[in-house]
């Protein structure tokens, strides 16, 4: 239970998605039981069919920051730069014009600490600090960095979509952001959120569902494989997150009522989670999340999830693995993979209830 390799499987790689579905709802729903362990198989357009009107689904509205850029350096190289933490940048904004955060670098060579990169007219960066293989980079800009990154920077797609990165795609710019996105911050999406569009929402709260929206920042933890044999030895990324006290509330109000907390997507697990006290209260706060869960944890708040098919051996395939079972969750995997379903951020969904 607690071996990494109790959490690997095999995947062909044409169940790999490398585009969405045509219609978010169109994506394939595997319905996981987790009393019985039974499978069934829906689309996702049939969500509403699992829900009732006194359920709360809880969603992660962070948005995506199209943090990917390319420059070159004094000397011509070509660098490519991926923002980690925008936010962080945000709060250390030292003067007008100048923004300082962790970044990963690509080039032919390592940038050396006081070096520049130039991006455009308006925007360059000089490397100051490189510790545990990410680098610090102070941009300067002439204008708004949100703008700049809007009109010069490309969606972080994970490296299993094969884009050719500098290609500017205007539908992985509106599809690879859930359509209830709204603060910025995140360097990947929080995909079990890809599936749902506008009319589907609206369908799911006119049977009298509530809605409530939390953030957290997915953060470079995403893209970190677990090194160590034994899982418990593993430490995760922290993430930045906000949780309001109306959305405590209403959450907290809707157990009271008999209703199940539904959370989308595993960043909204790990926050909801991380923030019920001991009496399974829900509490509002501002802060930075590193709950890493696996087999053996026990939950407080979350009563059923969507999330999609995750990578083997990933912190992802352990957190639904505690939800619902190890055995039951790769045996739902390989029904999946028979039936082949779509995996990863582009692929389908699953909901374990």
């Amino acid at each position: 239970m607690f071996a990494l390799s109790d959490y690997d499987y095999t995947l062909p790689e044409e169940c790999i998605a490398q585009t969405p579905a045509a219609k978010r709802e169109n994506s394939r729903l595997l319905v996981l039981n987790r009393p019985s362990g039974a499978v069934a198989h829906h689309h996702f357009f049939e969500l509403g069919d699992f829900l009732t009107p006194k359920d709360i689904l809880v969603v992660n509205n962070t948005k995506v920051v199209p943090g990917r850029i390319f420059g070159r350096k004094k000397t011509g190289g070509q660098v490519e730069v991926l923002i980690l933490d925008y936010v962080g940048g945000l709060e250390k904004l030292r003067a007008q014009g100048e923004f300082e955060c962790q970044c990963l670098l690509r080039a032919s060579k390592r940038a050396k600490i006081g070096s520049r990169i130039f991006f455009t007219e308006d925007l360059s960066a000089v490397v100051t600090g490189f510790a545990d293989n990410i680098y610090t980079l102070c941009f300067e800009a002439t204008a708004s960095i949100d703008d700049l990154l809007e009109r010069i920077g490309h969606m972080p797609l994970p490296p299993y979509i094969r884009r050719d990165p500098q290609a500017e795609n205007s539908q992985d710019r509106a599809s690879y952001q859930t359509v209830y996105a709204a603060q910025n911050g995140a360097i990947a999406a929080p995909t079990a959120g890809l599936h749902f569009s506008n009319e589907l929402m609206m369908k799911i709260k006119s049977m009298g569902v509530t809605v409530a929206s939390l953030t957290l920042h997915v953060g470079y933890g995403t893209f970190l494989p677990v090194r160590v044999d034994d899982i418990r030895r593993h430490h995760m990324h922290p993430e930045r997150y906000t949780l309001s006290p109306e959305t405590a509330a209403a959450i907290n109000a809707a157990r009271d009522k008999g209703g199940r907390v539904i959370a989308v997507g595993t960043t909204a697990v790990r926050t909801l989670e991380h923030l019920t006290d001991k009496d399974g209260r829900l509490v509002a706060g501002t802060g930075v999340c590193d709950l890493f869960i696996y087999p053996g944890y026990t939950f407080r708040m979350v009563d059923a999830m969507i999330t999609n098919f995750h990578l083997p051996q990933s912190t992802l395939l352990m957190l639904v693995s505690a939800f619902a079972g190890r055995e039951s969750i790769l045996r739902a995997y390989a029904e999946a993979i028979q039936l082949r379903y779509r995996f990863y951020s582009y692929g389908d969904a699953m909901l374990i209830i």
